[in-house]
């Protein structure tokens, strides 16, 4: 079975080192490499667990909330491309559950795992982990600051750009 680099990539942080916001980095560049017709909602779902486990890690449960409830959503509509990518889908979704139920009622976060049901996956995952050296299927280091408050330290310039830009584009639009 063939599994796209970037979901192996996902699946490497999201159970090595926990970098939830790495997780989303590496799917949101994957899926918008597809023209928007052909972007798979799938993708978003991935990424919106990372998305709420970083906000859970951190206290904001009603983000989290949100993101966790959407994915789940998602996936409960594709339990076959859960299967085909290599999970086992009733397991993920229960999972998915807990931890939604988890978070609405404000319980401290703890460590996810994707339930891997396809063995060339795990082995590929473990692979890949240990080219980047990384540890497979460990638990979050909650002393990591750098993990869990990534968001505060990353170079925002770009994104401040666009939005100045979208902003110009914006307000010159309402004027024609």
């Amino acid at each position: 079975m063939n599994f796209p680099q970037a979901y192996i990539d996902y699946l490497v942080h999201f159970h090595s080192d926990r970098d939830y916001f790495e997780c989303h980095e590496i799917l949101e560049d994957f899926w918008k490499e597809k023209e928007v017709q052909h972007r798979d909602e799938i993708w978003v779902a991935f990424i919106q667990i990372a998305v709420g486990l970083y906000h859970q890690r951190r206290n904001n449960f009603k983000g989290a909330y949100r993101m966790v409830k959407n994915a789940r959503r998602i996936m409960k509509g594709r339990r076959t491309t859960l299967e085909e990518l290599g999970l086992h889908a009733e397991k993920l979704l229960a999972s998915l559950k807990t931890l939604e139920e988890r978070i609405k009622a404000e319980k401290a976060y703890e460590s996810f795992y994707f339930p891997i049901a396809n063995s060339e996956l795990q082995q590929a995952c473990k692979k890949e982990a240990a080219n980047k050296q990384l540890l497979w299927w460990q638990p979050s280091n909650l002393s990591n600051k750098f993990i869990i408050d990534r968001h505060k330290l990353r170079d925002r310039t770009e994104i401040i750009l666009q939005r100045e830009t979208n902003l110009y584009k914006k307000r010159k639009n309402r004027q024609c």
